[in-house]
């Protein structure tokens, strides 16, 4: 392709924004899952690298909110809050690199990446959240031989606490090159991504039903040989959905538009947000409405471009925690998960979800160092949830399982420190870059402790 796009205006008409206006008054927001909420003094929109590090720079407390698909209060402003929204589209294509702006969704970007021959080569199911978000927060799709989103980065320009704008990769500032991919939010705004695309291709696609222990019993093999596998279990039945997602060298063909709105629309999101409204007003009813949906499951086999394949419409809201544990504790893991849900005083309508995915450098990424299953757990709005998830993260915590950054879990600095083998690494150098606590805010003061010019915090250190 060795093409460049000068002054960074290749955008689609689609997402360029409106010019910039100034910030306004803040007003009250809401994640997508409703578990956080904030009510920032003033709303910055900016349009420019220059206007996000004038933004910066006036502050003195601001955190970038992405789209609010975390589940944690990551996004939550204090103070101000960024919302890049009027900084979106690429800005350069080299090849296969492709350099984009940071507010970009998923969305956005895969659509663009399409009309240029070009797809991200790994997705998460969801496609709502900005670039800068997913990245931050470690989002991944599922592959034994691929990483997550962050592991496609090749460069970062971003914005620091004093208003400087710098650029990180391999060779230019390494150390904040590793921490910066699953940053957080914690050492600068992100301001552009340059990521390693590969040439669009084609996904077979097959979601067939499966009892759980024949699964797991193959896991390892699927694993091997599938490019990208992942199943969803009904925690109170054995029942299970296999999806296979392989790449193939031969024309898409898709679903029909009926049979995908019936399927994704009527079904997956009509039907089942129905049984899950049924079983919020009828508990008693959760746990035999979850073992019916296990067994009404039946296959589907289609080709289609990838980011059709890996993203669903998900339009039932729900609660999510999820944990990376080491791939080889997944069968211990889930055997202990099962006697759990049994023991609940509630029911489960929402399936249990495992991934898998190579381990990598990042020093906060979930897989670093290990190759790691991922086990994501859920509960429709507004059904009770606690007790689950707290008996799930007591038996992933119990294999040295780590929190996915963006879903629910309890942990602090004190015990995530020791998971992590750059914890101390990525706390040194945050106090370096913002020792005055700008990025700061409740769940960073939990997760990373408080921020302090000397990198140390009494409730991490012994």
């Amino acid at each position: 392709m060795g093409l460049r796009y000068l002054k960074g205006e290749f955008l689609s008409p689609t997402v360029r924004g409106p010019a910039h206006t100034g910030g306004v008054m803040g007003t009250p927001w809401t994640n997508w899952a409703r578990t956080a909420t904030a009510s920032p003094h003033r709303v910055e929109h900016p349009a420019s690298a220059d206007e996000i590090a004038d933004a910066v720079a006036a502050a003195s407390h601001l955190r970038p909110r992405g789209s609010g698909h975390s589940f944690t209060g990551i996004a939550v402003a204090p103070g101000t809050a960024l919302d890049l929204d009027r900084w979106t589209g690429v800005t350069e294509v080299t090849g296969t690199l492709v350099t984009v702006r940071a507010g970009t969704t998923l969305r956005q970007l895969n659509a663009l990446l399409d009309t240029l021959g070009l797809a991200l080569p790994n997705l998460g199911d969801i496609d709502a959240q900005t670039i800068a978000g997913a990245t931050a927060t470690g989002t991944h799709g599922t592959g034994a031989k691929l990483g997550g989103l962050a592991t496609q980065i090749t460069a970062l320009q971003l914005v620091l606490a004093n208003g400087e704008q710098v650029r990180c990769s391999a060779t230019e500032r390494p150390d904040l090159f590793a921490a910066a991919r699953v940053g957080l939010g914690a050492l600068g705004v992100i301001s552009t991504i340059t990521l390693r695309c590969v040439p669009a291709f084609v996904l077979h696609a097959r979601e067939t039903p499966g009892r759980l222990d024949a699964v797991l019993a193959e896991f390892d093999h699927l694993t091997s040989v599938e490019d990208h596998v992942e199943f969803h279990w009904f925690p109170h039945s054995d029942d299970v959905i296999v999806k296979r997602n392989n790449r193939v060298d031969e024309p898409a063909a898709p679903l029909s538009k009926l049979r995908r709105f019936y399927e994704y629309e009527v079904l997956e999101n009509g039907a089942f947000g129905l049984v899950c409204r049924v079983a919020k007003t009828f508990p008693t009813t959760t746990r035999g409405l979850n073992r019916l949906c296990g067994k009404l499951i039946s296959e589907r086999v289609y080709r289609d471009d990838s980011h059709r394949v890996f993203v669903t419409p998900r339009r039932v809201r729900f609660v999510e925690s999820e944990y990376a544990i080491p791939r080889e504790e997944l069968h211990g893991v889930l055997t202990e998960l099962r006697k759990a849900v049994a023991k609940l005083d509630h029911g489960v309508i929402v399936p249990v979800e495992v991934r898998v995915a190579q381990g990598d450098d990042i020093w906060l990424s979930t897989a670093n160092g290990r190759d790691s299953a991922y086990i994501a757990v859920h509960q429709y709005l507004g059904m009770p949830y606690r007790q689950y998830f707290d008996a799930f993260e007591k038996i992933a915590t119990a294999v040295g399982g780590r929190p996915h950054w963006g879903k629910l879990h309890t942990r602090t600095a004190a015990d995530l420190a020791p998971a992590y083998p750059r914890f101390a690494d990525f706390r040194a150098l945050r106090a370096e870059l913002d020792p005055t606590g700008k990025f700061a805010n409740d769940y960073l003061d939990r997760v990373l402790g408080k921020a302090s010019a000397t990198g140390v915090d009494p409730e991490t250190s012994s």
